[in-house]
């Protein structure tokens, strides 16, 4: 992929002295004209400082190339309304990525590490028209179904689990001790299997992101998860996502629902984990939000937003291919080249403002248009009740490093730290309490318990199993580590 403004002068022009290209940047009316190929998305300087990059490409216009991968090339919108046009074209831009270019022309490795992430899949999120209108209606429809008070009880549940485990020692890792595993326990109930399925598929998980020489083992544990989870609940349905799954008018085969299920597991816990990682980093960093901690106003849901506006557990994602040759804001781009969109820096658009943006969820980290995300409401659900029951049990909880001295998980699509040590009083913590008055508000907006029946507690803390945490002074290795094993295999079609 070779850049490409819409320019009619002809090859080779100069631009006269003092013109802003001779800068690297676009004069007004001017196409974006970079002054190299594909700035890249990978490596340690793009995960500690991607907001640096975002300025960088915003100088080439609000679209401009980049490199996702060694050797794979893409364009990326960084311009808040570009996004927003791009992202609801569905007439210009495809999300079956079958008619990929490179792919098509042999150029993108069988073991590109990006291929996971942007191959096609019989799922909701690689399809468009009819075929993704059924898929999509399948997931939507049975999502829409879910009490959020009922929610609120598996999340609260799942996470006195996990901080049962780890209270006593004064000392934790919250990514992979908590964040990740939480998302885990509470998609397990959801899906409809018991708590004890829950803790055996947080060690799955574990030893996947961990990569070792049972990795294999693990690999084939998940896929067995999933068949006898639709085998189970074909036999004895109940009230979950799977057997609402199941029943749906769209009937899908064993094979198409068990492609959903991965779908939802990897969208929902990565991201997921993220998003609480990320808040709680926040919360315990920023004097915005942490002086108020104390004081007993705990601003979850702000802190949440102002993940999402400026460091979205997806940073760039939201991929499209070109169906046609078609001119974008000044640039030329051949059909089948992939279009991604920033949400991160769109939602920092210098064109935007930021004041005002307490209670304001226009952001685009649910993306926007036919491939919006659908579980925008329980993914909230989750992450706030996750952080404000920490916070209730650790009220004293501080990071154990300074918060620049984090290290973030390279890659190009995610916003993810590597880990998020933290230290707190043992002395505050009792199994299963709750220090200081609980909080109680609207599930929508948080974390009211259901008033119905409760579901069954979590096995004992004890048998909670623990993945290991990465290194801070090898985030790349931490990065692939914690890579997701299976899903990654059934990503690639293995």
């Amino acid at each position: 992929m070779t850049y490409r403004p819409a320019v009619e002068a002809g090859a080779g022009a100069v631009p006269p002295p003092g013109c802003p290209a001779h800068a690297g940047r676009p004069g007004p009316g001017s196409p974006a004209r970079p002054a190299a190929q594909g700035l890249p998305l990978y490596g340690p300087d793009f995960a500690a400082d991607p907001h640096a990059f975002y300025e960088r490409l915003r100088r080439f216009g609000p679209i401009a190339p980049v490199e996702l991968s060694p050797g794979v090339e893409a364009y990326l919108i960084t311009g808040y309304s570009l996004a927003l046009d791009v992202l609801r074209d569905t007439e210009r831009f495809a999300k079956d990525p079958r008619g990929w270019r490179a792919l098509n022309e042999g150029r993108i490795p069988p073991d590109c590490p990006v291929g996971p992430m942007m191959m096609y899949r019989p799922n909701a999120l690689f399809n468009d028209g009819e075929a993704h209108a059924r898929l999509r209606g399948v997931i939507t429809d049975s999502l829409t179904r879910l009490d959020p008070y009922a929610l609120s009880e598996y999340v609260e549940r799942s996470a006195e689990t996990l901080i049962d485990a780890f209270a006593d020692k004064g000392e934790a890792d919250l990514l992979g001790e908590y964040a990740a595993a939480v998302p885990l326990l509470v998609f397990n109930r959801l899906f409809g299997y018991p708590a004890e399925h829950g803790l055996r598929l947080v060690s799955t998980m574990a030893r996947l992101f961990n990569s070792g020489e049972d990795a294999a083992e693990a690999d084939q544990e998940l896929l067995d998860y999933i068949a006898d989870l639709i085998a189970t609940k074909r036999r004895r349905p109940g009230p979950d996502i799977t057997s609402w799954m199941l029943a749906h008018p769209a009937q899908l085969a064993d094979d198409e629902l068990q492609q959903q299920l991965m779908l939802i597991l990897a969208a929902g816990t990565e991201p997921q984990l993220n998003l609480i990682a990320n808040a709680l980093r926040l919360l315990l960093s920023d004097d915005r939000f942490a002086g108020e901690l104390s004081g007993g106003s705990m601003p979850v849901q702000d802190a949440i937003d102002e993940v999402l506006w400026t460091d979205p557990p997806m940073a760039n994602f939201g991929t499209r291919f070109a169906r046609r040759d078609l001119e974008l804001a000044g640039v030329r781009i051949r059909r089948g080249e992939p279009v991604l969109t920033s949400y991160a820096a769109a939602n920092t658009d210098p064109e935007l403002t930021s004041e005002g943006r307490l209670g304001n969820r226009a952001h685009l980290a649910w993306s926007i248009g036919a491939h919006r995300c659908p579980a925008e409401s329980p993914a909230r659900v989750i992450a706030s009740v996750a952080i404000e029951k920490l916070l209730d049990r650790l009220p004293d909880v501080r990071l154990a490093v300074p918060a620049d001295q984090l290290a973030w998980r390279p890659g190009p699509f995610h916003r993810a730290l590597a880990e998020l040590p933290v230290r707190f009083p043992v002395s505050t913590v009792g199994p299963g309490s709750t220090v200081g008055p609980a909080r109680t508000t609207d599930p929508a907006r948080s974390t009211e318990p259901a008033t119905g029946p409760r579901p069954p507690a979590a096995a004992a803390p004890a048998a909670v199993p623990q993945p290991t945490a990465p290194s801070r002074t090898e985030p790349g290795q931490a990065a692939q580590r914690r890579r997701w094993g299976a899903l990654a295999a059934w990503w690639r079609g293995q």
